[in-house]
């Protein structure tokens, strides 16, 4: 009897500690695009869903992707914070990428396209990254991009930048090239990170330039330059921009010589009346032989029948 007394009253003091709340089970929730830690570049591909799934060490977002790919799945950016556990949840385990799970990843996310690995080293803002790219039957380009994005530990001691974020890209489109689809994992931007210094997954800022401030190092306005391939001068007002010459060629046409207007004491000259045979001299056939374009044509004066008719006086 003192048993089942004492038992009951360690249920009730544990039925007293609890509150009774009511909560909602952990679960993916779909949440507006301003709050999507990381944004596909300027100009797309445009941001169709954000589903957020939260973890006890981080959290997760799947950003849907506009697709117009003929390959069946959705484009998407899906990137993973790994920090400290302060939420509620199941904590997510720190994983490095193996190539072998990788690539199994990547056929899961793009079904019946055969993937290539590219071995070319790459590297955009955030350090090194790498692909796997294909086309589809139906002649769609699709690609499958991975990284991880983790500093190492700071100079000064350990407990620092303890944070990593992991990347994955998944797009697929009839109308892009490999290299176009691979501009979107170059200029991509994250735009969440850790609370908390220890916790920071991008590292230290990088040193500033070792020529700030020192004589005799010249900073350019270009990237790269130097004083013998650097496109600038000034000569005084003087223009310097190279002058390109185009010669056009024409076809000639012949100009067809103007007629002569009739005036009042010059008639306009018809056609030359062949003299008869028994009146036509010497003179006069080589007078209607053709003559050269540029002498002048001998007049031939045709006297009358009366003239001729008439007895002399």
């Amino acid at each position: 009897m003192l048993h089942v007394c004492t038992g009951l009253a360690i249920s009730t003091a544990a039925g007293c500690n609890s509150t009774g709340t009511v909560t909602r089970p952990v679960a993916p929730s779909l949440i507006s695009e301003e709050k999507a830690l990381a944004l596909p570049p300027p100009g797309g591909p445009g941001i169709v869903g954000v589903v957020e799934r939260p973890r006890a060490n981080g959290v997760e977002q799947i950003i849907s992707l506009a697709t117009t790919a003929r390959v069946s799945g959705q484009n998407y950016l899906r990137i993973e914070f790994f920090g400290p556990a302060v939420s509620r949840g199941q904590s997510a385990p720190f994983r490095s990428i193996h190539e072998r799970i990788i690539l199994r990843e990547a056929a899961e996310a793009i079904p019946g396209v055969s993937l290539v690995r590219r071995s070319t080293y790459l590297q955009n803002s955030y350090g090194p990254f790498s692909y796997a790219s294909g086309r589809s039957i139906l002649g769609d380009t699709c690609l499958y991009a991975w990284q991880q994005i983790r500093a190492g530990t700071a100079s000064d001691g350990i407990g620092r930048n303890f944070g990593m974020i992991q990347v994955r890209w998944r797009l697929c489109d009839s109308y892009a090239s490999e290299e176009q689809l691979l501009s979107a994992v170059y200029n991509y931007t994250i735009t969440g990170t850790f609370e908390g210094k220890a916790w920071n997954p991008f590292g230290e800022p990088g040193p500033a330039d070792p020529r700030i401030g020192e004589t005799g190092q010249p900073i350019y306005p270009v990237a790269n330059a130097a004083p013998g391939n650097l496109s600038i001068g000034y000569a005084g007002g003087v223009n310097l921009r190279p002058i390109t010459s185009s010669v056009r060629r024409t076809a000639s046409v012949p100009v067809k010589p103007a007629l002569a207007k009739p005036t009042a004491d010059r008639p306009v000259e018809g056609p030359r009346v062949p003299l008869p045979t028994s009146l036509s001299t010497g003179a006069d056939k080589a007078a209607a032989a053709p003559q050269a374009s540029n002498a002048s044509a001998p007049v031939v004066t045709v006297p009358s029948p009366r003239s001729i008719s008439a007895p002399p006086q």
